[in-house]
C-alpha cells in the first residue's frame, strides 16, 4: 500500500468506509435503538440528529448555522438597495411577469440585464411574496449563504465526519467575500449554493456502491441539474466546477469504468437540457415580443453565453478588456487584463494582489498547502479511496476556478472569487483533518504546523494593507500563529497536549484575522457596482470604498483614481476621494473624461461618442473623486459634473443626500439608495401614462430613476450603453407612437471598447428636434413636444 519511507498516518491505507470521527461517541449499528431504547423521530431526530449519530452533532450544525444567520441577516438593510442595476430588475420583476421571466430591466420591457435571469426570479419572487424592499431584496441572498454553509457541512461530513464538517461550514462563514456577497443583490450568492449543491451530489454518488448504481445515476443528474441552473445564473462561471466534478467521479465510483462514463454523460445531457430550455426558449420567443439581450450585439442569449460573458472573459474582447478589447484612450496600462486595470496583472499571484488579497487569500495558501499534502499521502490508495475522492472534488474545484481568475484577460471583479469559497473552506477543513490524525510523524506535523505559521504570517500582511484599522490585531495573529505551529512542531508522544495547546493556538489566532475581516464587512453597508469587503472606508483598489481622509482607501493602481490634487495619478491612497469602478460585470467608463499619466484614465474608447453634456441624472452618486473636463483643481469633481440632487458635491462616504443608502463602501455607479432628490423630476415622471415615463442612456442611469418613480424608464445601450438597442429608427418610432414622455440627458457609461450602441445618435437627434428644459436641475427634453421636424 505505500512503499519504503512513505508517511501515511494521517492518511488510513483505506477509506473506504464510513468515517469515524475520532473521539466522537461509537456509531450505534444500523437498527439499534440505542441506549434510550427508542429511535428518534420527529422533532426528536431534527434538533437530536438521528440515533446513530453522536448527540452533540445536530446542535453543534445548528448553533454554526445561526451564528451564520445572525451574521449575514445582521444590519442586513444597511446597503439599502446595494447594486440599482440588479435592483431596479427586481422591481420590474415585481411588477411584470414577462420581465421577471426575462430578467428585464424596466417593467415595459426594452432591455435585460446583462446576465441570465435565475438569480433575479429568486429576488423578484421574494418582492412580491413580502413586497419590494431592501430586505425582500437580500433575505434570499442572506439565506442562500445560510444553505451553503450547510451544504459545505454535508459534503465533507460524508467522508471526513461531522467535526470536520463543521469546521468546513464555518471558513465558509468567515471568509471575507462570502460575508460580502451574501448580503449583497449580485447574482453570485445563488451562483455559489447551485455549484456547492452540485459538488455535494458528487459526493453522494461516489458513495453509491455497484447495487445501488441507480441512486449515482440520480445523484449525477441532480449534480447536472443544479449546474445547468448555475449557468442561468452567471452563464460560463457556473461550469468551472465541472471537470473536477467529472474527474472524481470517474476516479472514485463504485462502478466499472464504463458504466462511470455512461452515467457522466447522462449527468452531461441534464446540464444542456437544463440550461439549455431558456436558450432555447429565447431564440424561439418572437424578438419584438420580448426585451432586448442586454450585453449582446445580435440580441442573443447564445451569443451573450459565448461571447461578452464566455470566451470574451477568458481571452478578453468581445466588450471586455484586454485581449482583443481597445484601451481606453490615455490608459497607461492593459484595460481589466494584464495591465493592471480590473483586477490587476494576470498571473499566478493575481489572487494574493491588492485587489484580490483580503477577499479571498487569508487561507488560500494554506489549502493548498494541504492539498498537496494529501494526493501526495494518498498517491498509492486504492482507486476508490474517499480522502482522496473528496480532495480530488473539492480541491479541483479550488485550483481550476483559481487558475481561471488568475490568468483571465477579461473582466474580471474581486467579488468573483467568493465561488472559490465552498472548495477551499472543504479542501483545507479535509487536509487538517488527516494531518492531524497523522500529527505521531514529526513530517504530517510539520506541514500541519506550516498551514499554521503561513496563515498567520500572510494574514498579517493583510492586515497591514488597511492602515490604521486595529493594528495590534495582526500582532496578535502573528505571534499567536508561529507560537502555535512551534509548539505543534516540538510536541512529541510523551507530550501530545502540547501538540493540542499549539494546534488550538495556532489555529484560532491565525483565523483571527479573516475573521474580524468579515465581521468588519457585515457592519457596513455596501452600495454600487464592484463592492468590496473591509471596515468601513477601506478600498482594495478598483471596487472602491467610502474614501476616508488618511488611513484607508488604498488602490495601488486603480483605474482614474484622483489623489488631492486632481490628478490621475493611480496612488496608492486618496483624501477621500473614494474610489472609482466600471459596472456590474462590464469594464465601461463615464464619457468626456481626460486622460492624464499615471493610473489609467478616463478618456471613453476610441471611436465611442459620448452624448453631449453627460452629467450624471439627479440622485444618481456618481463615483467618488470622479472630474469631468475642466474639473476644479480640488480633485473633487465639482466643476463641470452635476451632481446628485442638484447639491454639486459628495463628501466621499458614499452616500449624498436623499440617495437612502446608508454610508456603505461604494463602488460604481448606482450607489444603491435607488432615491432621488430631485421630487420635480419624480413628480414629472410619475405624472406621464406613456409605456415608457423616460428613457436615458445607460442601464444605471434608467435603474436609479425605475426605483426612484413607480414608472418604467427605458435604458438606451443597455448597461455600458453601447448596446444596439434601441436603434435610431426604433426609438423615434416609439416616440412617433407615444411611448416614451421624456429624454433625460446624461447617464451612460461611455461604451466598452468597440462597441456600437446608438445612444449618441438617439441624443444628437433628440437635441436638434426637442427643446431641453431643467426640471429641478435635470436637462430633460419633453419628446411629445416637438421643435421641428421628426423625419
Amino acid at each position: 500500500m505505500s512503499g519504503p519511507g512513505s508517511v501515511h498516518h494521517g492518511f488510513p491505507a483505506s477509506t473506504d468506509h464510513p468515517p469515524v470521527d475520532h473521539g466522537a461517541a461509537p456509531p450505534v449499528p444500523s437498527g439499534s435503538t440505542g441506549g434510550s431504547g427508542r429511535r428518534r423521530t420527529g422533532w426528536a431526530r431534527l434538533v437530536r440528529g438521528p440515533q446513530d449519530q453522536p448527540a452533540w452533532v445536530r446542535p453543534a450544525l445548528w448553533g454554526l448555522l445561526a451564528a451564520t444567520a445572525v451574521l449575514y441577516l445582521w444590519n442586513l438593510t444597511a446597503s439599502g438597495y446595494a447594486n440599482d442595476f440588479y435592483a431596479a430588475a427586481v422591481k420590474s420583476g415585481t411588477e411584470s411577469w414577462k420581465a421577471l421571466l426575462f430578467g428585464s430591466l424596466d417593467s415595459a420591457n426594452a432591455i435585460t440585464v446583462d446576465k441570465p435571469p435565475a438569480s433575479i426570479w429568486i429576488m423578484a419572487l421574494s418582492g412580491r411574496l413580502l413586497g419590494f424592499s431592501s430586505f425582500s431584496i437580500l433575505l434570499p441572498q442572506a439565506l442562500m449563504g445560510v444553505a451553503t454553509v450547510y451544504l459545505v457541512y454535508a459534503g465533507v461530513k460524508r467522508f471526513s465526519g461531522p467535526r470536520t464538517g463543521l469546521i468546513a461550514g464555518g471558513l465558509v462563514a468567515i471568509t471575507p467575500v462570502a460575508a460580502l456577497m451574501f448580503t449583497f443583490n449580485n447574482p453570485d450568492a445563488l451562483l455559489v449554493l447551485l455549484m456547492t449543491g452540485g459538488l455535494y451530489a458528487v459526493v453522494r454518488a461516489i458513495e453509491c456502491d455497484r447495487d445501488r448504481a441507480r441512486s449515482a445515476v440520480k445523484w449525477l443528474l441532480l449534480a447536472g441539474v443544479l449546474i445547468g441552473f448555475a449557468f442561468l445564473t452567471k452563464m460560463l462561471q457556473g461550469l468551472l466546477v465541472l471537470p473536477a466534478m467529472a474527474g472524481a467521479y470517474l476516479l472514485a465510483g463504485q462502478s466499472r469504468l464504463g458504466t462511470r462514463i455512461w452515467h457522466l454523460l447522462t449527468a452531461g445531457v441534464a446540464v444542456v437540457v437544463s440550461a439549455g430550455w431558456f436558450v432555447l426558449l429565447v431564440a424561439l420567443w418572437p424578438a419584438d415580443s420580448r426585451p432586448y439581450i442586454g450585453g449582446s450585439e445580435t440580441n442573443s442569449l447564445w451569443e451573450l453565453a459565448l461571447g461578452y460573458n464566455g470566451l470574451g472573459r477568458i481571452f478578453g474582447g468581445d466588450g471586455n478588456g484586454g485581449g482583443g478589447a481597445t484601451a481606453p484612450t490615455g490608459t497607461t496600462g492593459g484595460f481589466g487584463g494584464g495591465g493592471g486595470g480590473f483586477g490587476g496583472a494576470t498571473g499566478i499571484t493575481r489572487l494574493f494582489n491588492t485587489q484580490f488579497g483580503s477577499e479571498i487569500s487569508w487561507l488560500l495558501p494554506a489549502a493548498l498547502i494541504g492539498l498537496l499534502a494529501g494526493l501526495w499521502f494518498t498517491r498509492r490508495y486504492p482507486r476508490t479511496d474517499r480522502i482522496r475522492a473528496a480532495l480530488v472534488l473539492w480541491g479541483g474545484s479550488l485550483v481550476v476556478t483559481a487558475l481561471v481568475f488568475s490568468f483571465m484577460e477579461g473582466t474580471i471583479h474581486q467579488y468573483y472569487t467568493v465561488a472559490m469559497v465552498p472548495a477551499l473552506a472543504a479542501t483545507l477543513a479535509i487536509s487538517a483533518r488527516e494531518l492531524w490524525r497523522g500529527r505521531s510523524s514529526l513530517v504530517v506535523r510539520s506541514i500541519l504546523a506550516l498551514m499554521i505559521a503561513v496563515t498567520g504570517v500572510w494574514s498579517f500582511v493583510l492586515l497591514g494593507r488597511a492602515d490604521g484599522w486595529l493594528p495590534w490585531l495582526r500582532w496578535v495573529v502573528l505571534i499567536g500563529a508561529l507560537v502555535g505551529a512551534a509548539l505543534l512542531v516540538a510536541s512529541t508522544a510523551a507530550l501530545r497536549r502540547l501538540a493540542v495547546v499549539g494546534v488550538l493556538v495556532g489555529s484560532l489566532s491565525a483565523l483571527g484575522g479573516t475573521t474580524a475581516w468579515a465581521l468588519a464587512t457585515t457592519g457596513h453597508g455596501h452600495t454600487g457596482s464592484i463592492p468590496t469587503s473591509g471596515p468601513a472606508g477601506y478600498s482594495s483598489g478598483m471596487g472602491g470604498g467610502t474614501g476616508m481622509t488618511g488611513g484607508f482607501g488604498r488602490t495601488d493602481g486603480g483605474f482614474g483614481r484622483r489623489s488631492g490634487d486632481g490628478a490621475t495619478d493611480g496612488s496608492a491612497s486618496t483624501d477621500g476621494s473614494g474610489s472609482l469602478s466600471g459596472g456590474s460585470d462590464g469594464p465601461g467608463s463615464p464619457s468626456g473624461q481626460s486622460g492624464t499619466t499615471g493610473g489609467q484614465s478616463m478618456a471613453p474608447p476610441e471611436g465611442v461618442t459620448a452624448p453631449d453634456g453627460m452629467t450624471p441624472p439627479e440622485g444618481m452618486t456618481a463615483p467618488d473623486g470622479m472630474t469631468a473636463p475642466d474639473a476644479a483643481a480640488d480633485g473633487t469633481g465639482q466643476s463641470g459634473m452635476q451632481q446628485p440632487g442638484g447639491t454639486g458635491s459628495t463628501d466621499g462616504s458614499g452616500t449624498t443626500d436623499g440617495r437612502g443608502a446608508t454610508g456603505g463602501t461604494g463602488g460604481g455607479f448606482g450607489g444603491g439608495g435607488g432615491q432621488t432628490a430631485n421630487s420635480e423630476l419624480v413628480a414629472l415622471l410619475n405624472a406621464t401614462t406613456s409605456r415608457w415615463s423616460a428613457a436615458t442612456i445607460g442601464s444605471q442611469s434608467a435603474a436609479t430613476y425605475i426605483l426612484g418613480t413607480d414608472t418604467a424608464v427605458m435604458a438606451i445601450g443597455g448597461f455600458t450603453g453601447s448596446d444596439p438597442s434601441p436603434t435610431l429608427a426604433e426609438f423615434q418610432q416609439y416616440v412617433a407612437d407615444g411611448d416614451i414622455g421624456y429624454f433625460i440627458a446624461g447617464g451612460g457609461m461611455g461604451g466598452r471598447g468597440g462597441g456600437s450602441g446608438s445612444g449618441s445618435e438617439i441624443s444628437t437627434w433628440v437635441e436638434a428636434n426637442f427643446t431641453a428644459q431643467t426640471v429641478g436641475g435635470t436637462t430633460v427634453y419633453d419628446l411629445t413636444r416637438p421643435t421641428g421636424s421628426t423625419s
